[in-house]
């Protein structure tokens, strides 16, 4: 199905507590949702069958919905967590992107948004990872984006909200016109935030340095990693970075569960080099997200 319209492929979608034919998952255009962005979401992936950390994605999206005011959600944590498995196995997926969105609907259209509906659907499609473990040593090269982490007395920052990805989007395909793979986001302080759809890490030795995560996501990945960091020796500290510290690091990395930790070679005029952190860490997520096939090998 690589190359078809989102709208057009075959299989199955829960949408509204029932599965519906993929093409038939549909939404009105006076949405409430598409107008004011009235829409959170989840971005999960499933390995070997098993949706990593799918339990706080699915807090996360409901935690998401409250701070947007959509309340009550109309499904539990196990009501998601049965509808992702289901849309799964209904699928035939194995090793999958999983997105479940919840949005407000078209009973009115108005800013106030009282009275709409709360709707949640979950798709799952096969999204390969980016590149592979050769490829991600080379390192991506990342611009700056113009546009700025907002502060977050103005946007909801701690929601994964759909509304604050308009200035990553337009962030991103200026990168890609300008030949580059993704951008990096200062804040509204100056400080270093995340790229368009990941955080962002810089390496010294075994010392690991992390922007604080006070106007932007506090990604799941980027949590995991900072687990797995530990574990395998590294001390991580997590504080503001001023742009012109990235001449003090050897080497960078983005994650996300897109992304899952991949190296980044360039951020403007600032060069890295990937090399045994990378390495490292690239296996240790791999190790930890894929908990069947590392059984398998024992």
């Amino acid at each position: 199905m690589a190359g078809l319209p989102m709208d057009q492929r075959d299989g199955w979608i829960w949408f509204d507590g029932e599965l519906k034919p993929w093409k038939d998952a549909k939404v009105h255009v006076l949405t409430h949702g598409l107008h004011y962005a009235s829409s959170v979401f989840e971005g999960e992936r499933a390995y070997g069958g098993e949706i990593f950390k799918s339990r706080e994605h699915t807090e996360r999206l409901i935690r998401s919905a409250a701070t947007l005011d959509m309340k009550p959600f109309p499904y539990s944590v196990d009501e998601i967590e049965a509808a992702k498995q289901l849309v799964l196995e209904k699928n035939n997926l194995v090793d999958a992107y999983v997105r479940p969105v919840a949005w407000r609907g078209s009973e009115e259209l108005s800013v106030p948004a009282r009275k709409n509906k709360i709707h949640v659907a979950i798709a799952a499609w096969v999204w390969p990872s980016y590149f592979s473990v050769e490829e991600k040593l080379k390192g991506i090269r990342l611009e700056w984006s113009k546009w700025k982490r907002p502060s977050p007395e103005t946007i909801p920052s701690s929601a994964k909200a759909a509304g604050l990805y308009m200035i990553c989007t337009l962030s991103k395909d200026a990168a890609m016109a300008n030949g580059f793979a993704d951008a990096l986001m200062l804040d509204y302080r100056g400080y270093v935030a995340e790229a368009t759809g990941a955080n962002v890490f810089f390496v010294k030795g075994k010392e690991i340095t992390t922007p604080t995560p006070d106007c932007f996501l506090n990604g799941i990945t980027r949590q995991t990693l900072i687990a797995l960091a530990k574990e395998n020796g590294f001390t991580v500290t997590e504080r503001h970075i001023m742009p012109e510290e990235l001449s003090e690091f050897d080497e960078c990395f983005l994650t996300g569960t897109a992304a899952e930790v991949t190296p980044v070679s360039l951020i403007g005029e600032y060069k890295f080099t990937p090399g045994d952190a990378c390495r490292t860490l690239i296996d240790a997520y791999s190790a930890a997200v894929q908990p069947k096939k590392a059984a398998a090998a024992e």
